[in-house]
């Protein structure tokens, strides 16, 4: 989950749900430059935050009770590994996508638990593998992540809420081809992205956030109730092409 402080209480988007709006951003993209696999490359963006914990005991809270934000809860190697399990369900593509995101997450941590290491070289070996037989080149994959992860980005810099005012502006991450993208919040509050990499010169992505006013639940059934009953606030954003 990504929870943010509110003064009501918290405010609480699903990490499926920034997956949703990182593929609003991607279907944005200029034809010209999308990675190859469309489809799967998109199912990847879309699911690549899969294999969530249940729904049970206190997975989804902190010590205080207080529902866990994403930055704050531990790493989970059971997840990371139903999560390109589900990938690979649907397509070695989809499977290698999601694989190359677990290392970019996952690597910081070797050398710290074996079972950690012994998961990441898995991946390097299925990221080897499925390269080989499906008669892809490491570029072509590398430039399909590496656009996977800006949209990813982008989408967490706007469920976050990170956009700093007064039009300064904001790296988002370096693009596939490379380039760093800045994003600014206009006067009539427009985000413009700079250089811009869409094919619509104005379009529009939004989200749906959870809104508690309870501060602290006992277990997670408690909370999941709780966001079943929540007023739900849809968040949009404007993109326009600057002059």
């Amino acid at each position: 989950m990504i929870v943010s402080t509110k003064d009501f209480g918290w405010e609480i988007i699903h990490q499926q749900a920034h997956g949703l709006l990182a593929l609003q951003l991607a279907l944005q993209w200029a034809t010209e430059k999308r990675p190859i696999n469309w489809a799967e490359t998109l199912v990847a963006l879309t699911e690549h935050d899969d294999g969530q914990d249940a729904w049970e005991g206190r997975n989804h809270l902190t010590q205080a009770g207080a529902p866990l934000d994403f930055n704050i809860q531990m790493y989970s190697i059971a997840q990371a590994r139903r999560m390109v399990e589900i990938a690979l369900e649907k397509s070695r593509w989809n499977a290698l996508m999601v694989s190359m995101h677990a290392s970019f997450l996952y690597e910081p941590l070797r050398n710290e638990r074996p079972e950690m290491d012994e998961f990441l070289e898995q991946q390097r070996k299925n990221q080897r593998d499925w390269l080989r037989k499906m008669k892809a080149t490491a570029a072509q994959a590398q430039y399909a992540y590496a656009f996977l992860q800006w949209c990813d980005a982008f989408s967490l810099l706007l469920c976050q809420d990170l956009l700093p005012p007064e039009g300064r502006r904001l790296e988002i991450s370096k693009g596939p081809d490379g380039k760093s993208y800045f994003v600014s919040k206009q006067e009539d509050n427009c985000l413009c992205v700079e250089p811009w990499p869409f094919k619509e010169d104005s379009f529009v992505v939004g989200v749906e956030a959870f809104q508690l006013k309870q501060l602290a639940f006992e277990d997670d059934k408690v909370l999941y109730e709780a966001i079943q009953q929540a007023d739900i606030l849809r968040h949009e954003w404007t993109l326009k092409k600057g002059k």
